[in-house]
């Protein structure tokens, strides 16, 4: 039994409208698609969905309550709760720089949640850029 899906594609800026059918859970077709990625974006949207995760996470001592977190690799959509479940339970110690690990192996995908800017204590002054 086929089964068709509508998807915009956003592997590139022209956002093509695509048509996929799948049979047996296996993408046989791709309609619509301007470019390779097209193709390569929709069997991976059908068949493994992935998304970079991005949110806040709490800074104890910080000069902030929260500071940007994001996971350094997309993470299988259907673990996203799960994963904000974890990061909903961690508070961080300032201070902190950015890339620094603030969730190492979230929810044992192999993927880091990291900080995507300095959480600094208080009283520390970001470095002036030279």
């Amino acid at each position: 039994m086929s089964d068709i899906r509508k998807m915009v594609c956003i592997a590139c800026p022209i956002g093509c409208h695509m048509k996929v059918t799948l049979e047996n859970n296996e993408v046989v077709k791709v309609e619509g698609n301007s470019c390779k990625r097209g193709v390569v974006y929709a069997k991976a949207e059908c068949t493994n969905p992935t998304r970079i995760l991005t949110t806040t996470m709490r800074v104890i001592g910080g000069k902030y309550p929260l500071v940007s977190v994001k996971s350094a690799e997309p993470l299988p959509k259907g673990k996203l709760f799960e994963c904000m479940k974890v990061i909903n339970g961690v508070q961080l110690q300032a201070p902190m720089s950015i890339g620094d690990v603030a969730v190492k192996n979230i929810c044992d995908t192999g993927i880091d949640i990291v900080l995507t800017r300095d959480a600094l204590t208080a009283t520390q002054k970001k470095a002036a850029a030279v």
